[in-house]
């Protein structure tokens, strides 16, 4: 688990890889990820949006941004958690991810940026 922390909004990421999805013959390689978003500041906040690079160890890059997490856009009192699972597919068995989440203070509208720490999706066989 990777864990970091901007403004008192710590962000955690657990991965795992997904055998039953994955066709290694196929370099389709796929892993889950559950983030958890816990506001350990003293205001409530909205996360908007997201914004993701993908690294493959095959040298591609993608970028993807959007609305919210999962379809949410989630409001969170201080002390409040949030927690998702998501997915992402590589043509290696070795990558990485990371980005950040705009976030709006709800007291007076003000946005700012979270980060989500980088952290690394490997096929088990790989490590040996």
């Amino acid at each position: 688990m990777v864990t970091a922390t901007t403004k008192g909004i710590k962000v955690c990421v657990e991965t795992t890889y997904q055998p039953e999805y994955s066709s290694p013959g196929q370099l389709h390689f796929v892993f889950t990820y559950r983030i958890t978003i816990e506001n350990n500041g003293d205001f409530t906040i909205k996360l908007h949006r997201r914004h993701w690079f993908i690294h493959d160890a095959n040298n591609t890059v993608r970028e993807v941004e959007g609305e919210g997490v999962v379809g949410q856009q989630p409001i969170l009192e201080p002390g409040e958690k949030h927690e998702y699972v998501s997915g992402c597919n590589l043509r290696s068995g070795f990558g990485k991810m990371y980005g950040t989440y705009l976030m709006e203070k709800i007291a007076d509208g003000r946005e700012f940026e979270v980060k989500i720490p980088e952290f690394n999706m490997v096929v088990p066989f790989l490590l040996n």
